[in-house]
């Protein structure tokens, strides 16, 4: 199995407060947190969602369904 792509830090965080964001009803701010991850990042963060069987419109979608609890 390949190595997948490297998440840089800031996209983590990044990706962090899109989905701290949705959790809290704050479409916007989480739109907005997610434009700023950069291309390799977006890949690597969609190949790592896609092995654990979801993708991120889902995990975005769980987090404001649920309020970020499981």
């Amino acid at each position: 199995m390949p190595t997948p792509a490297a998440i840089r830090p800031l996209a983590a965080v990044h990706l962090r407060e899109a989905l701290t964001a949705a959790a809290d009803g704050r479409a916007p701010a989480a739109l907005a947190a997610l434009l700023h991850i950069d291309p390799d990042s977006w890949t690597a963060i969609e190949q790592r969602t896609a092995a654990l069987g979801t993708d991120l419109i889902d995990l975005l979608a769980t987090a404001a369904r649920t309020g970020g609890t499981p």
